[in-house]
């Protein structure tokens, strides 16, 4: 399959998204209180999409309405809308993180912030996530996350019978999955992770570019990832009920999926043995889980409305921790 078909499928995945910014809500207003000046906010967008967008716009400007004041940067790794929207199918992400680190730390404004808040948007989400293990200078505060792959993707989606963009994607990133071309230059194979039996996972552990090392699976754990995880003050990762485009949706959670049964992150070795320092995090009432209703990205400015008005903003702010009570902490130890 053609990469023009590939920019093809991302342009309606993209269409999609940008249906989701779509919304008649007014803005959630801040209490007077958190008056100071907020915190810079760092976007990530998804597949299809590029950094000049309309939805990317709208998110400065709700970021504005909300908080006065705000300064939102919108990722853009090529100036060029078109090659920008091209990287999120054809790249290397190591490499693409790599350079977001460099220029948000020489960034005149982000790098003399006291710290900022991130955004991702579908696979942003995880890309954001890599930043903040392997640099998160400036450091992040709040890191949200919309329907991302955090535990990775075993398919797009479900393809319709005569939807051959769809199979030929499907065939393209099952063909020579772990080959290092494809891993290297394929994005979305790069968070590929099937792990339906040992021979596979196996295989993922070997010739993953990007998933296998920023969820710290292989034998040797990088301490730097669960440092620097375990320093944010929030970190929400929001999942849509009915999402048929990340497969599978419990990945926004890192749930494991193995046919019909859920393993849930909290059950997972990877917790447990606090490989990110999400366990840490989860114990400081930092770690956010949180769904809504519909398909992927849907009603996405709803949510965002809500996601800048409690997780940004002002510097000196305050946030409620998720824990109910002391035993919901007791249970964590």
């Amino acid at each position: 399959m053609s990469f023009p078909s590939l920019l093809r499928l991302g342009l309606a995945i993209g269409a999609l998204a940008r249906q989701s910014y779509a919304s008649p809500f007014a803005p959630i207003h801040t209490r007077d209180d958190l008056s100071d000046t907020p915190l810079p906010i760092v976007v990530w967008h998804g597949l299809g999409d590029q950094f000049n967008s309309d939805g990317m716009k709208s998110i400065q400007a709700l970021a504005e309405d909300i908080h006065p004041g705000t300064f939102v940067h919108i990722i853009a790794i090529d100036e060029d809308p078109s090659q920008d929207q091209m990287a999120t199918f054809k790249g290397n992400v190591s490499d693409q993180v790599s350079k977001v680190c460099e220029e948000l730390a020489k960034h005149p404004i982000l790098s003399t912030a006291p710290a900022i808040d991130a955004i991702g948007i579908s696979q942003g989400g995880q890309f954001l996530r890599g930043y903040v293990e392997r640099c998160n200078w400036p450091q992040v505060r709040s890191l949200v996350t919309f329907g991302s792959q955090h535990n990775g993707i075993i398919d797009f989606r479900s393809c319709g019978a005569t939807d051959w963009l769809c199979k030929g994607a499907m065939a393209l990133m099952r063909f020579g999955t772990w080959s290092k071309i494809v891993q290297s230059s394929l994005v979305p194979a790069q968070y590929y992770r099937n792990p339906a039996t040992e021979a596979d996972y196996n295989k993922y552990l070997e010739n993953s570019n990007f998933l296998a090392d920023i969820n710290n699976e292989r034998e040797f754990k990088n301490e730097k990832y669960k440092a620097n995880l375990s320093k944010l003050t929030n970190f929400v990762m929001w999942m849509f009920e009915d999402d048929d485009l990340v497969i599978p949706k419990e990945s926004s959670w890192f749930e494991e999926v193995n046919g019909t049964e859920v393993i849930p992150l909290r059950a997972r070795e990877l917790y447990h043995e606090d490989w990110l320092g999400l366990r840490e995090l989860d114990r400081n009432g930092g770690l956010r889980f949180r769904s809504a209703p519909g398909k992927h990205l849907e009603n996405l400015y709803e949510l965002l409305n809500e996601t800048v008005t409690n997780y940004c903003g002002p510097w000196k702010r305050t946030f409620e921790s998720d824990m109910e009570d002391s035993w919901d902490r007791l249970e964590l130890i």
